[in-house]
C-alpha cells in the first residue's frame, strides 16, 4: 500500500490531467525517469541476488565504471561531444561536477552498497522517494522555482510513503506464514 501512494505521488507530480494550477512535466522526460528508476529497482534486487565482489568499494567502483562506459559511448552515438569545448565550461559547473562525482557518486553509492547488504531492498529504495522531495525543496529555497499545488500534493503522496515503508517491519517467510495460516 505505502508502495502505491508513493506511485501515485509520483504521478501527480508528473500528471498532464491533474489541473491544479501548475504547468505539466514534460512527457518524454518523465517516461525516461520513470524507465531509470524500473532499471534502477532492478538492478537493485539483482546486487543483492548476484555474486560480486566482497569488498562494497570494488563492487560500487565496478558498477560506476560500466555505467559510466555506456553513458559515453551513448553520448557519443547522440553526437552530444560535436561542438563540445571544455574551456567553456565555467569554473562552478566543473566545482559541481567535482561534489557529484566525489559525494553524489563514490560517496554516496558505495554507502548505497554497503546498505543495500544490511536493509531490505524496500527500505534503500526510499531514497528514490526522498531525492525528489529534496530537490524541490532546494530548487524552492536556493533555486526561486515556483512550489504550486501539485508540488505539495505529490510530495505530501511520496513523503507519506517513504514514512510507511520505513516503519513497517520486514516480514520472514516463516513469520509471515504463522500470520497467514492463523486467519
Amino acid at each position: 500500500m505505502a508502495l502505491l501512494i508513493g506511485i501515485a505521488g509520483v504521478a501527480v507530480l508528473v500528471s498532464h490531467s491533474f489541473n491544479l494550477g501548475d504547468a505539466p512535466v514534460d512527457t518524454l522526460g518523465a517516461v525516461a525517469l520513470i524507465v531509470a528508476a524500473f532499471s534502477w529497482s532492478i538492478s537493485t534486487v539483482l546486487t543483492k541476488r548476484l555474486p560480486l565482489p566482497e569488498s562494497k568499494p570494488m563492487s560500487s567502483a565496478a558498477q560506476m565504471l560500466t555505467g559510466g562506459v555506456m553513458l559515453v559511448f551513448g553520448a557519443g552515438l547522440a553526437g552530444d561531444f560535436r561542438g563540445f569545448r571544455p574551456g567553456a565550461v565555467s569554473f562552478g559547473a566543473w566545482a559541481a561536477l567535482a561534489y557529484l562525482i566525489v559525494f553524489g557518486s563514490i560517496i554516496g553509492f558505495t554507502a548505497y552498497i554497503w546498505l543495500l547488504h544490511h536493509e531490505s531492498p524496500t527500505k534503500v529504495g526510499t531514497y528514490a522517494y526522498v531525492n525528489p522531495v529534496v530537490a524541490v525543496l532546494v530548487g524552492y529555497f536556493l533555486g526561486g522555482e515556483a512550489l504550486g499545488p501539485r508540488t505539495v500534493l505529490g510530495t505530501m503522496c511520496v513523503l507519506v510513503s517513504v514514512v510507511l515503508i520505513t516503519r513497517t517491519g520486514v516480514r520472514k517467510p516463516l513469520e509471515a506464514a504463522v500470520v497467514k495460516a492463523g486467519r
